[in-house]
Parts: C-alpha cells; sequence; structure tokens
C-alpha cells in the first residue's frame, strides 16, 4: 500500500564549527571552508499526499510567502524533476510546519526544512532519486541544502556544496538567540570582511580534535567580527556565552554556541541564562534523524 502522510519529520538545525572566507569568485560568490555540525533541536514538518499535483504549505510563516519558501520552491523543482522522469505530473503535496528556529540565526533552518521536503516527497511520491540527485537539486535555492541531504558531520569547501564527511566527538552545545535577523547578504558585502583566511584541510581540522575536546575549537568564524559590530546583540551573546568557553557565532549569525562535553555542564550554564536571553541546549548529531528512515527510493543509498 503506497504511503500517504509523513508526520514529525524533523529539520535539524546546523552549527559551523568553523567558518573561513578564503576567496572569491569572479562571480562573486565566496570561496568558503567550514564544518558543518548538526544538532537534536530544530522544526518539524508534516506531510500528506494529494492527488491534484499541487503543492500547499498550509502554515504561515511570517515574512515568508508561502511562494517564496525554500521548502515550496524546493518540492516544486522535486515535481518537475518527477515529470520528466516518469512522464507524469507528481501527486502534490500538503506541508504543514512546527516552527521553531529563528530567520537570520545562522542555524541553517530554512535550508534544513527545505531538505526535509525534498527527502520526504521523494520517499512518499516514489520519485527515485538518489541523495546526490537531490543534493544537486537543492543547491541552486542554497549551499546549505546538500549538506543537510548529506546527512552527516562534513568538512565543506566551494561555496558549500563540495562534502566531505568528518568524525567529531560527540558533545553538547549551549545555544544563544541573541534576537535579531542577521541579512546574510549584509555580512559577505561589508568591505570589512576577511576574504584571503588561509585554507586548511581536514587533516588539520582532525589533527586539532585529537588534542582538545571542544569542537568548535578549531579555526574562527571570519563573518563573526562584522555581525558583531553591525549588531551588538550578537557582540553581547557571544561575550555573555564566552565566560564559560570558546563562544562562536554560528553562519553568518545572529545565534552564537559553545560546546560542553556533558549535558550537565550545559545544564550549568543554562541555569545562569538571564531572563532577557533566549538560550537552548542540543546534543550533536552524527547522522541526519531521516537518514535510516526515508530508504524507499534511494535517498540515501
Amino acid at each position: 500500500m503506497t504511503q500517504t502522510s509523513l508526520r514529525d519529520c524533523p529539520a535539524p538545525a546546523k552549527l559551523n564549527l568553523f567558518l573561513h572566507v578564503c576567496g572569491r569568485r569572479p562571480d562573486g560568490y565566496h570561496l568558503l571552508q567550514t564544518v558543518f555540525q548538526m544538532v537534536d533541536h530544530g522544526d518539524k514538518l508534516h506531510f500528506t499526499l494529494r492527488s491534484d499535483g499541487l503543492v500547499r504549505r498550509l502554515t504561515d510563516v511570517p515574512g515568508v510567502p508561502e511562494h517564496q519558501d525554500l521548502i515550496v520552491r524546493a518540492l516544486h523543482l522535486l515535481a518537475a524533476e518527477f515529470e520528466r522522469r516518469h512522464g507524469r505530473a507528481a501527486p502534490g503535496i500538503d506541508v504543514d510546519i512546527d516552527k521553531i528556529l529563528p530567520m537570520g540565526g545562522g542555524l541553517g533552518g530554512g535550508s534544513s526544512d527545505a531538505a526535509t521536503a525534498l527527502m520526504a516527497a521523494n520517499h512518499l511520491w516514489q520519485a527515485g532519486l538518489k541523495r546526490d540527485e537531490l543534493m544537486a537539486l537543492g543547491l541552486p535555492l542554497g549551499a546549505d541544502i546538500p549538506f543537510f541531504i548529506f546527512g552527516q558531520t562534513a568538512f565543506a569547501e566551494g561555496v558549500g556544496e563540495a562534502l566531505q564527511a568528518v568524525d567529531v566527538p560527540d558533545c553538547w552545545y549551549v545555544v544563544v538567540e541573541p534576537g535579531v535577523s542577521v541579512p546574510t547578504a549584509a555580512i559577505f558585502s561589508s568591505e570589512d570582511l576577511t576574504r584571503n583566511t588561509e585554507p586548511v584541510t581536514i587533516a588539520d581540522f582532525s589533527r586539532c580534535l585529537v588534542s582538545q575536546t571542544n569542537p568548535g575549537g578549531f579555526g574562527k568564524n571570519d563573518l563573526q567580527a562584522v555581525a558583531a559590530r553591525l549588531f551588538p546583540p550578537v557582540a553581547e551573546a557571544i561575550e555573555w556565552l564566552g565566560q564559560y568557553g570558546k563562544a562562536r557565532m554560528t553562519g553568518s549569525g545572529a545565534c552564537v554556541f559553545c560546546a560542553f562535553s556533558t549535558e550537565s555542564e550545559a545544564d550549568e550554564v543554562l541555569s545562569n541564562v538571564p531572563a532577557v536571553r533566549t538560550a537552548w541546549k542540543a546534543k550533536s548529531l552524527a547522522r541526519h534523524p531521516l537518514a535510516e528512515v526515508l530508504q524507499v527510493g534511494g535517498v540515501i543509498d
């Protein structure tokens, strides 16, 4: 019997354990190096098949019209690929979202939602795309989408799409939401942005982990100084969380994180969070929670 719905599909947040800007291509895109790490905190999506070929987002997302949502745009791309491969229209799908990740937080929320939608619809529609094909489909919409479909902690290069799996120690993170939305374009267009950090290798990152327990202790985030200058709440969050360890901004901001070896250490920090701040803890994820679930259609193979 054909499955008609999927409920409680996780769309985990990601952290950039470091983020270096190593150059700029002639087309203006920046050349990056980073390690992406998923954590067990994020949005949840619910999917129900339709019979009329429509793709609908049933949940209102303030500031994001339905037609502009990465979820909807990604599903339209998958529907077009389905029709090309199978010679008939895709069945259509309804999407509900339990949205908790902040926009402009550097946690990859929109990209993670889109990746989960692609994996779920590929499964429900029996579209038959393999993992690398879904990654290629999502890349034009956002450089983070392929990572979530890749589904493992990854050393990333290029604009973020060239991925190699990398092992990092299990740990707990405390993440502070500064309460501001940081537009990525404003950070990357700043004249003050460092764009010439010397490239590193995956071996450099792995060797560093041998001598320390903090996965966020390698390198730096080249975007952090610009974001902290333009958005003072980011600087304040870094200063506050920095009392407890190596605090660092993720992505282009605004959220700030610090790694801890145990949950009890993370709980101790959370117990000291002032009432004016929003903070939470999350455990590192070695693999995407959907990796072992959505096998049909070759999503992970």
